[in-house]
């Protein structure tokens, strides 16, 4: 297992697209007949830190991008949206922001156009500079698309203290405490759901399955589940939810994300004074977003080369320092030596106030290890949705 330390963000969107004009060029100017509309679609909530960054990219290259258009669906809704357009023979979108969660249904389903080998050689210097987990990501899913942004993940707690004094310090602890306040903890739907992917991801090493890596062993994880579904009320279909309820009181404590658990006190979601906790033998279940390229794109040459560039642009040291952004993905950037230093000065004065000390600490002691590969995640999150999720609710 890997250990690794770094540091982090927060983006007001207000920040000066001049000042990335000043960082050098890295996209290289690609000749196109006329400049083409790009639709990206975001089913990761990337765009909280992207999309100022692709928006820099519009304004400086007006010759090869006349609009883009930027749409939201849910990580389930996004294989069939591709598939309807290949089907189609229409294929509308360029680029797809996701979480491991799309990118292992979209491989299984087979929506995606390779990167690698084919175009290998205009990422290779950044595939090269990867940190280790996100090398571990981008092998995990062969390469097929580009890890772009990359935190440690895993599941942590965000809480209200003045409901819980001592919160949980094991699994089976928490289970007793939700037992005891049966309603007032909440996890979101794991197939879309950061936290809750995982919380359910982070079980197996909690309780001591026999495979943390394979779902059809996890007796004990099962068990727990089906135990603690007694005591939650519904799970949501998305993390906001979550944290809209533990604004208003009504859960006391929720699984979590560093990147939440900075956002979400960042954007005055929930009070500052709100704490998190880690429970006993965590181990960070890397998490990861990447640019994927659907398949169909290769039949428009303009748009496909356009989009290239514009990846490359957004895997550049400039524009991944700005992925400290607003806390969301924490730390954010997947390329070696980006600091929050070199992040904008206001991304660097809104993040600092709520980056907890202990952050950098867990980051640099707590064992990680890479997400579940595509096949094993997709069967995660059947099987949580046959065995416990019965009370989803949007």
């Amino acid at each position: 297992m890997i250990h690794f330390k770094r540091s982090t963000r927060v983006i007001a969107i207000a920040f000066a697209i001049g000042a990335i004009f000043a960082a050098q060029d890295v996209a290289a100017q690609v000749k196109v007949k006329k400049p083409v509309k790009l639709q990206i679609i975001d089913v990761a909530g990337n765009l909280t830190l992207s999309k100022p960054a692709i928006e820099a990219f519009k304004a400086k290259y007006p010759e090869m991008v006349s609009d883009i258009e930027y749409v939201k669906l849910t990580a389930p809704e996004l294989p069939s949206k591709l598939k309807a357009q290949q089907m189609a023979g229409v294929m509308d979108t360029s680029l797809v922001l996701t979480g491991t969660d799309a990118m292992a249904s979209g491989i299984e389903q087979d929506v995606y156009l390779p990167v690698t080998p084919k175009y290998q050689k205009d990422f290779q210097k950044y595939i090269d500079n990867y940190l280790p987990g996100a090398k571990a990501a981008f092998d995990l899913f062969n390469g097929v698309a580009i890890c772009y942004t990359f935190c440690p993940g895993t599941s942590m707690f965000t809480y209200n203290p003045e409901k819980v004094p001592n919160p949980p310090k094991t699994a089976e602890e928490l289970l007793a405490w939700c037992k005891a306040n049966p309603g007032k903890f909440m996890y979101a739907r794991p197939a879309n759901s950061g936290p809750g992917k995982g919380f359910l991801f982070e079980l197996p090493y909690w309780l001591g399955d026999k495979d943390p890596k394979d779902p059809k062993t996890w007796t004990k994880t099962w068990a727990y589940l089906k135990e603690l579904d007694q005591y939650i009320d519904y799970y949501p279909s998305g993390t906001g939810i979550t944290f809209k309820e533990l604004a208003e009181g009504t859960r006391w404590i929720l699984a979590s994300h560093i990147g939440w658990d900075v956002q979400q006190r960042a954007l005055a979601t929930i009070p500052a004074t709100y704490q998190a906790f880690w429970l006993n033998n965590t181990t960070w279940v890397n998490d990861a977003h990447f640019m994927a390229i659907p398949k169909g794109l290769e039949k428009d040459a303009d748009r496909l080369a356009v989009t290239l560039e514009l990846m490359k642009w957004l895997m550049s040291p400039e524009m991944q320092a700005y992925t400290y952004g607003n806390g969301y993905f924490y730390p954010g950037p997947s390329q070696k030596g980006i600091s929050i230093d070199m992040a904008p000065a206001d991304i660097q004065k809104n993040l600092k106030p709520f980056l907890r000390a202990n952050y950098d600490t867990m980051i640099a002691t707590l064992p990680n290890t890479p997400p579940l590969g595509p096949a094993a995640t997709v069967e995660a999150f059947d099987m949580w949705d046959q065995l416990v999720g019965a009370k989803v609710k949007k």
